[in-house]
C-alpha cells in the first residue's frame, strides 16, 4: 500500500481567496469612488476534533523522507557530479549505510543482480541515463538518477556532491507515470486506484535536514500526457563510450 502524505498549501491559498474576498473593489469610472463587491462570506476557522486523543509520538510507516546516506568508495574531484559514472555510483550506492535503520528504499534482489552484472550485460542494465539540476542551491549541478526495478517500480535517487564527497539525499520508489523537474523540485505521478485521478508529489530540497522531503503530495484528476519535446528540460548525460559505458540511456528513452 502506498504511504499517504499530504502536505499542501490549499489552506493558504483559501486564506488568501477569502482576504480578497473582504476587500472593496478598486476604483471605478465614476470619479474613482469604491464601490461594495457585495457580502463577503464569514471566514471559518479550523475546529480541532476529538480534542481528548492524544498526540501521536512516531509515524505509522517510513516513506523514507529525510533518509540520507555517504556513498562510500566515491570521489567527486570539485564537486563536479557531471564527471561521475552513473553505474559505478549506483553500484557503490548498494554498499551504502543510510541515516536511519529504515526507509532506504532498498532494491529487489534480481535488480541487485543486474546492477552488479552492468559491466558484462549492459543490456539488462536497470541503470537509466541521469538528470543534472541544482536542486539545493548550492550553484552546483545535483544529480537525479533512476533505476528500474525488477517489480515494476521506479527507483528515483537523488545525489548531491559537497567536499568532494557524493551524498544520496533522496531514494524512493513507485510505479510512477512520469517523473519531471521543475525549478528545483522533483515531481513524480504516481497512478491512484481511483480510475481518471493520480498522485503528485514534489519532493524538494530541505536545508535544515539537509535531505528532500515530500513538501506536497495531492490527489488529481490525471492530466494527460504532455507531447515528447525534442530536448529534455535537463541535461541529460552524453552518449556512452567505450571508456565509460552508461548501458541504460539508451534504455531509458522512449
Amino acid at each position: 500500500m502506498r504511504p499517504q502524505r499530504r502536505v499542501t498549501r490549499r489552506a493558504t491559498v483559501a486564506l488568501v481567496a477569502a482576504v480578497g474576498a473582504a476587500l472593496p473593489v478598486g476604483c471605478g469610472t465614476d470619479g474613482g469612488r469604491l464601490q461594495s463587491a457585495g457580502p463577503a462570506p464569514t471566514a471559518i476557522g479550523p475546529a480541532r476534533l476529538w480534542p481528548q486523543l492524544p498526540p501521536a509520538s512516531a509515524a505509522p510507516y517510513d516513506y523514507g523522507e529525510g533518509t540520507t546516506a555517504r556513498i562510500p568508495g566515491i570521489t567527486v574531484p570539485h564537486d563536479d557530479v557531471r564527471a561521475l559514472d552513473p553505474v559505478a555510483v549506483v553500484q557503490a550506492d548498494l554498499m551504502a549505510t543510510t541515516s536511519r535503520s529504515s526507509g532506504s528504499d532498498e532494491l529487489p534482489a534480481d535488480t541487485v543482480r543486474r546492477i552488479t552484472a552492468c559491466r558484462t550485460a549492459p543490456a539488462a542494465c536497470p541503470v537509466l541515463q541521469p538528470y543534472y539540476r541544482d536542486l539545493t542551491g548550492t550553484g552546483r549541478d545535483d544529480m537525479v538518477l533512476g533505476v528500474r526495478r525488477s517489480d515494476g517500480r521506479l527507483s528515483v535517487r537523488v545525489y548531491m556532491a559537497h567536499a568532494d564527497a557524493l551524498t544520496r539525499i533522496t531514494a524512493v520508489s513507485d510505479a510512477v507515470i512520469n517523473v519531471e523537474l521543475a525549478g528545483r523540485d522533483v515531481i513524480m505521478r504516481v497512478p491512484s486506484a481511483i480510475t481518471g485521478y493520480e498522485y503528485r508529489t514534489v519532493w524538494s530540497w530541505d536545508a535544515r535536514q539537509r535531505a528532500m522531503l515530500p513538501t506536497q503530495d495531492e490527489i488529481l484528476r490525471k492530466t494527460p500526457e504532455p507531447e515528447p519535446s525534442g530536448r529534455p528540460s535537463a541535461e541529460p548525460s552524453p552518449e556512452p563510450t567505450a571508456t565509460s559505458p552508461s548501458p541504460a540511456v539508451s534504455e531509458g528513452r522512449r
